[in-house]
């Protein structure tokens, strides 16, 4: 099911990413379906936040997607909203999604800085500002798709306590992302999609409320 690449952390999971590219739609709905399937509901379900490469308008025919496949509320990501539990972010097309820290909480924030990696989104800015946020409590799953996209925010994951799961390379479209974070020592576990979900419910089953960040 997973190879091992450096040992996972059992620790409570506050937020959820995903990074992807060519093939990641797909990957995507597959995924969220399954977690619906083992009985992950919306009170279970930590923020998700979603980047995929993707341009303007077709990001809010995933969320979509997502919403009518799995039953989960996913929405494409507006600028100043406090992050809810239960709630799929996706990044627009056209803009990094970052998360900032608000005095309530984690707050999305939305830039038009320029592209990442010739790309906007782009996963990197996302996946470094929720590791800043969510420290050792963050979840990262990168999958299918071209380039190098969110190697560096992976790196920083690690740096402050988080895990991160890669696709593994024979159900990936393209092991190009998932490649590279795991070449840069940088995944916890190399899972093939159809198994993703189980190792992401297994995390949420093991949530002990006593803990916090």
């Amino acid at each position: 099911m997973a190879g091992l690449e450096a040992p996972f952390p059992a620790r409570p999971l506050y937020a959820l990413a995903f990074a992807s590219s060519t093939g990641g739609p797909a990957a995507l709905v597959q995924i969220l379906t399954n977690l619906a399937a083992l009985g992950v509901g919306p009170e279970q379900l930590p923020p998700v936040f979603i980047t995929q490469h993707m341009p303007e308008h077709f990001t809010e025919l995933l969320a979509t997607q997502i919403t009518q496949a799995s039953g989960f509320d996913a929405r494409e990501a507006t600028a100043g909203h406090m992050v809810s539990t239960g709630r799929i972010y996706i990044a627009p097309g056209g803009y990094h999604m970052t998360v900032t820290g608000g005095r309530k909480g984690p707050v999305i924030a939305l830039l038009q800085s320029p592209p990442v990696h010739f790309c906007r989104p782009a996963a990197d800015p996302m996946l470094e500002t929720l590791a800043v946020a969510y420290g050792k409590n963050l979840l990262a799953v990168i999958l299918t798709g071209m380039g190098t996209d969110g190697r560096t925010g992976c790196k920083k994951i690690m740096e402050t306590g988080g895990s991160v799961i890669a696709q593994d390379a024979a159900s990936s479209v393209v092991w190009g992302m998932p490649g590279s974070v795991v070449d840069a020592g940088c995944a916890h576990a190399v899972v093939a999609l159809c198994d993703i979900a189980a190792v992401i419910n297994t995390r949420l089953s093991a949530q002990d409320p006593a803990v916090t960040t």
